[in-house]
């Protein structure tokens, strides 16, 4: 089993928190700074299930090494859940935008914390999978193949990431700065209506199925499936929702 990271400065907390987890059978290690907590997140003979990360850490902030974490390959898809005494609706959102799966604040309930664990780790399991099909929409994620109704879609390589990145966080919102991070890559500094063309071509190409993509007006897109989308009216405000046939 992998450990559960806790990089947490109050040497109280971080340790109440890691008897805790192991007392729910979850192993877990403890680092007292954002250095010690990166070099302890790269480390290739014990590498992270999880990382628990407090905001205000001395040296390299929370952030900070949020932001590192998401730049390199071997922590690019580690489940963060950030932990802060900041409580303010535009901390959390920052934190989210930086990559975090989740945000919990100070003072919190040890069994929230330790149901919240669990939770992203049964999500990462479930992003884990190598095919996605839901009677209509098949995607083999390893294969990058992808039919409708039993036919197949041709889709370039950027087409397919986008749709699997969609598909693994089905029925989950995905904001246009995640899908921009995640496709493009994070040193991606060009227009963002890249990502409404791709999303418009994207639903072409899967004709029938196109609206196994949902527009979250303002906000991003996500993937809900075809059996879903049976019967769900385009959205208006969406020009490139594909429309349904008089």
């Amino acid at each position: 089993m992998r450990p559960i990271l806790i990089i947490e400065d109050d040497a109280d907390i971080a340790e109440g928190l890691r008897y805790n987890l192991e007392r729910e059978g979850l192993e877990a290690r403890v680092a007292l700074s954002g250095e010690q907590g990166l070099a302890a997140a790269l480390d290739p003979t014990r590498p992270p299930a999880l990382i628990i990360l407090d905001l205000m850490l001395p040296g390299m902030s929370g952030m900070e090494l949020c932001r590192r974490l998401r730049r390199e390959p071997a922590t690019r898809r580690t489940p963060i859940i950030m932990l802060t005494a900041r409580s303010s609706e535009t901390d959390r959102v920052a934190g989210l935008d930086l990559g975090a799966d989740d945000y919990i604040t100070k003072p919190f309930s040890v069994r929230e914390l330790v149901a919240r664990v669990r939770a992203v780790l049964r999500r990462t399991d479930e992003l884990s999978a190598t095919q996605y099909e839901d009677g209509r929409l098949s995607i083999n994620f390893d294969d990058m193949r992808v039919t409708c109704d039993g036919q197949p879609v041709k889709l370039t390589r950027k087409e397919f990431s986008l749709l699997a990145t969609l598909a693994r966080s089905s029925g989950r919102v995905a904001t246009r700065q995640r899908l921009l991070d995640e496709v493009w890559g994070y040193e991606y500094y060009g227009d963002t209506r890249t990502l409404d063309v791709h999303i418009r071509r994207l639903r072409q190409k899967l004709g029938p199925c196109g609206e196994c993509i949902e527009t979250v007006v303002g906000v991003g897109y996500r993937f809900i499936g075809c059996s879903d989308a049976a019967g769900r009216e385009p959205d208006e405000d969406d020009p490139g929702a594909p429309r349904k046939k008089a």
